[in-house]
């Protein structure tokens, strides 16, 4: 019997700190990459976030594994601060530990997703999102 997608997302959140709205905006001002993987169309619902990179999550390992011939330049090195964001919270985190056990140690997600950054009453933007594919 399988232990069920709450026992996966938690095994997937164990030893990563989660980042608030707040936090992954501090990080990204010390050069953390935030990484958007919500669909065109929860973006077109929910509004775009300035200053991210979306990333489609059927490209998102090899789009940022540094040593992949498809990664994008941002995907420096290992040691790359990556914030990845989704709608609530939780396929980001799963993503999020995907990318760790790519060695991208310092991926982590944020606390609550786009729902939690409209509450916090961060800003959105009218600019075209920058969608890498």
């Amino acid at each position: 019997m399988s232990p069920g997608v709450e026992a996966l997302l938690e095994q997937a959140r164990a030893g990563m700190t989660r980042l608030t709205p707040q936090e992954a905006v501090q990080a990204a001002t010390r050069g953390a990459l935030l990484i958007d993987t919500r669909t065109d169309a929860q973006r077109r619902n929910q509004g775009e976030l300035p200053g991210v990179i979306v990333l489609d999550r059927t490209v998102l390992e090899w789009r940022l594994d540094p040593a992949s011939d498809w990664r994008i330049p941002e995907a420096t090195g290992y040691d790359l601060e990556i914030v990845v964001l989704c709608c609530q919270g939780y396929s980001s985190s799963l993503a999020a530990a995907s990318l760790r056990a790519l060695g991208l140690n310092q991926a982590t997600d944020m606390i609550g997703g786009v729902e939690a950054w409209r509450s916090a009453g961060l800003p959105f933007t009218d600019q075209v999102a920058d969608v890498r594919r």
